[in-house]
């Protein structure tokens, strides 16, 4: 878990980054970062969710 949870961490620092930076600028976020914001959301979605299947089975 502890892997699991680094890599969480890391994707949701690197996410964070990206929104602030994008926050700076008066204008819309070029496509190609708004895609991958959002490609950021997903993965952070997965390790969620195998986390929480770890989560499960280690209580069984």
């Amino acid at each position: 878990m502890d892997k699991l949870d680094a890599l969480l961490d890391r994707l949701k620092a690197h996410q964070r980054v990206m929104i602030l930076a994008a926050a700076e600028h008066d204008t819309l976020p070029a496509a190609s970062v708004l895609k991958r914001i959002a490609e950021l959301e997903n993965a952070i979605a997965a390790v969620e969710a195998v986390a929480d299947e770890e989560r499960g089975r280690r209580r069984l």
